[in-house]
């Protein structure tokens, strides 16, 4: 089965192809250069940028994989969640190519797809938990097969990646936010300012991170912007410490002996490790993707629609659906 992934959610253009238990081709365009000025993500210049991309990375995707169009048999295309103009350029460009090549087409959900990155791997077994941790989204699921996901966790306001780029934001740092807080924190004191740990109900697999986005802006109108390596030393531990409990409280609740991470955030390397040593800890087996597999693609896109034919799941209806969540 030869399977065709796109994926335009948000700000990254991909295009991906996939066969057996092997991603032929995962290109990517990035648009941080066209947000870096806004300090954030403008809709409508991200779905500008998709409709201008999009064909010229179908191109690649398939001279990179050594394929013809005539021997794709299927494609999967990102439709919830996500900005609702980037989905519908990827929505519609499934839906002519799909005509094209009278080849079906399936409907994927984006956060479903970064959990399915890890099925590449050969220690995945069933049931699962799995955490998402993204720009958008810090969302727990319980994973009973391939194709059988259980929300059991989500974001009440901020999610992770979120609050890094704003923090980083009232620290004047560049966007994306998440890797320039991680780097100035390799050099900081993580004790030196104690933000606090918003953990909502006792028992809750929700997330909360307002709260501490909020105590930091609050330490910056009192100090300034002094000893900012600290001040992300210190939130990044802060945010480390209520993932941790988070998913203590997933593990017990529910007993599975693996472990998916999914998600942009999961490149913070301070962030996984700490999840790893926690859930080695207690004999779980953590599943992280490769780094490349973390940001969106369209490589998890194309392995989670070759699970969801291999489990006989239908197409989606020939009328394009694009549900937007954020």
């Amino acid at each position: 089965m030869t399977v065709l992934g796109i994926e335009s959610s948000c700000d990254e253009t991909g295009v991906a192809i996939f066969r057996g238990q092997r991603l032929l081709s995962n290109v990517i365009a990035t648009q941080e250069s066209i947000h870096r000025l806004y300090g954030g993500i403008v809709p409508e210049l991200a779905s500008r940028a998709h409709c201008s991309r999009i064909d010229r990375l179908w191109q690649l995707a398939l001279k990179r994989s050594g394929c013809d169009p005539g021997s794709l048999e299927a494609i999967g295309v990102t439709t919830t969640p996500g900005l609702k103009g980037s989905l519908l350029v990827g929505a519609c460009f499934a839906a002519g190519l799909g005509y094209a090549l009278r080849i079906p087409v399936y409907h994927l959900n984006h956060l479903q797809a970064h959990l399915a990155a890890n099925y590449l791997h050969s220690r995945l077994s069933f049931p699962a938990l799995g955490l998402v941790i993204s720009g958008g989204h810090t969302n727990f699921f319980l994973v009973r097969e391939k194709v059988n996901f259980q929300l059991i966790g989500g974001t009440v306001d901020d999610a992770c990646g979120e609050t890094f780029d704003k923090v980083a934001r009232m620290l004047n740092l560049n966007f994306p936010g998440g890797p320039e807080i991680e780097k100035l924190a390799r050099q900081g004191n993580p004790d030196r300012f104690r933000f606090p740990r918003p953990l909502l109900s006792p028992g809750s697999l929700n997330f909360s991170f307002s709260g501490l986005k909020t105590a930091v802006l609050y330490h910056i109108r009192q100090h300034g912007l002094k000893d900012i390596p600290d001040i992300c030393a210190s939130f990044q531990k802060a945010v480390a410490d209520v993932l941790v409990e988070k998913v203590r409280r997933a593990v017990e609740r529910y007993p599975v002996k693996t472990f998916l991470l999914g998600g942009g955030v999961v490149r913070n390397r301070y962030l996984s490790r700490r999840l790893c040593h926690f859930l080695k800890s207690r004999g779980l087996t953590p599943l992280v993707p490769p780094p490349r597999l973390c940001l969106d693609n369209a490589g998890m896109v194309a392995i989670l629609t070759a699970a969801l034919i291999e489990k006989g799941y239908p197409p989606a209806p020939k009328s394009i659906r694009v549900v937007p969540t954020r």
